[in-house]
């Protein structure tokens, strides 16, 4: 079977409309996800409380990450950060052009 190249910003958004997630491996175990942001927060009063844990990579533009215990994280691009599994947080805010990489994993 030929390699098959890919590359992680050619899924393009269509609009402006809502966040978009492009996943690009997903097994029992992983799921790797390119994730297109326009600016949009998590919704207010909401917490990811995730069952595994997941490592993000920033790949493009900024954003702010609020944890439960009130912990803040500034990321910019080419910021990566390790979630641990039901860590509770939220995306306070994001630029209009944030693109990211988010691996979840057991």
């Amino acid at each position: 079977m030929p390699a098959k190249v890919s590359n992680i910003f050619d899924p393009r958004p269509e609009s402006e409309v809502g966040e978009q997630i492009f996943p690009l491996i997903k097994t029992s175990d992983i799921c790797l996800e390119s994730i297109v942001s326009h600016g949009q927060s998590t919704e207010e009063g909401f917490w990811y409380d995730q069952p595994g844990a997941e490592w993000v990579l920033l790949t493009h533009g900024n954003a702010t990450l609020k944890f439960e215990e009130e912990e803040i994280v500034e990321l910019r691009s080419g910021d990566c950060l390790l979630i641990p599994a039901h860590a509770k947080h939220r995306v306070e805010s994001c630029s209009g052009d944030a693109r990211w990489l988010a691996l979840h994993f057991r």
